[in-house]
């Protein structure tokens, strides 16, 4: 087995470890926008110290797991929340093009677990932040400041527990054949805050027969798998997503509806010991990338549908399929729906 390439940190992180390394802390618990270098850094220059790098995805989990020198202080977690318990030092590394309310989620779940005289240390690569500044200044009126030509880098030290935790999540509801169906989203997790208005259009696309197997890549928030487990509860509807939040997400999703037939996993690699077993395969990907993780996900429903299995997606950039699809599946078909089009092939 090839060893990594080893990546320098981003420029958020290499400045935040720079300030980091010289502050006080043996629990220190950090967020990465890389491989993890600056948790890695803290753990080896720190032997008696525990540290641990959190990531919500299981696929960025992986990479920085292949990355990192093995440490027996250093644990690299994917988890749906703060995965630390209480720390005397926090290391978050931030991107100016990040999501707003995730940052608000991160930032609170560091500050909570910081024990009341502890030090939170943050890093983003905008040399010109107010935005961050300021909404660091809601927990600590003083918030030192550390510039640099290409990033900026904060420091505050927790004078008081918070006096009220915000919960980030949203619970929600949309009809389905007649039938209303509970779901959660949480920052981190696509569509917040509502249901996406392509999930509604692969719901209307698809239908379960009784007894069915049914596969939802890339499940997100669960409604897509939810609506299906509804239809028919003799039908078994298996959702999977990198995102451990997706995850946390549809497992409330479950528990709000009361549904038996739906199993769900935290998997990236497609490798869950069900291969040519399933009769329909649904997907949501990415509308705006490099089409890595549709390819992606034509792989895995490839692998996993039996043969006559049937493979569904709403995409917003129907050329690319048209492309690409008809090079693993027969009787291709693509059909505008609404602002998207579906997309769908026949394993042969």
């Amino acid at each position: 087995m090839s060893t990594p390439e080893r990546l320098p940190p981003k420029v958020e992180e290499k400045r935040l470890l720079e300030i980091a390394s010289g502050l006080p802390g043996t629990r220190i618990g950090c967020v990465s926008t890389g491989r993890g270098q600056a948790a890695e850094a803290l753990a080896a220059t720190r032997t008696e110290s525990t540290v641990t790098a959190w990531y919500l995805d299981s696929y960025l989990t992986s990479l920085a797991i292949a990355h990192a020198v093995p440490q027996p202080n250093l644990r690299i977690a994917c988890e749906a929340d703060w995965p630390c318990g209480s720390i005397d030092l926090a290391a978050i590394a931030l991107s100016s093009h990040g999501e707003a309310e995730l940052t608000r989620d991160v930032l609170q779940s560091a500050y909570h677990a910081l024990d009341v005289g502890g030090l939170m240390v943050v890093g983003v690569d905008n040399s010109r932040d107010r935005w961050l500044h300021d909404l660091l200044k809601t927990y600590e009126k003083s918030v030192k400041v550390r510039p640099f030509d290409d990033a900026m880098v904060y420091i505050i030290e927790k004078s008081a527990p918070l006096k009220k935790v915000k919960d980030f999540s949203c619970q929600l509801s949309f009809i389905d054949c007649d039938a209303k169906i509970e779901f959660v989203t949480r920052p981190g997790v696509f569509s917040h805050r509502e249901l996406d208005s392509g999930a509604r259009q692969l719901l209307d696309a698809v239908d379960v027969f009784p007894e069915s197997k049914v596969l939802d890549i890339g499940c997100g928030a669960g409604s897509v798998a939810l609506g299906l487990a509804a239809r028919d509860p003799s039908a078994t509807v298996h959702a999977i997503d990198s995102n451990s939040r997706a995850i946390d997400c549809t497992r409330r999703g479950v528990k709000l509806n009361g549904f038996e037939n739906l199993h769900i996993e935290l998997n990236h690699s497609g490798d869950y010991g069900l291969e040519n077993s399933f009769d329909m395969a649904m997907a949501n990907p990415p509308y705006f990338a490099d089409f890595r993780i549709a390819q992606h996900f034509i792989d895995l429903a490839h692998r996993s549908l039996r043969l006559g299995g049937r493979l569904v997606l709403v995409t917003k950039q129907p050329k690319w399929y048209e492309e690409n699809l008809p090079i693993k599946f027969n009787d291709v078909e693509i059909f505008e729906s609404k602002r998207y089009f579906i997309a769908s092939g026949i394993k042969g």
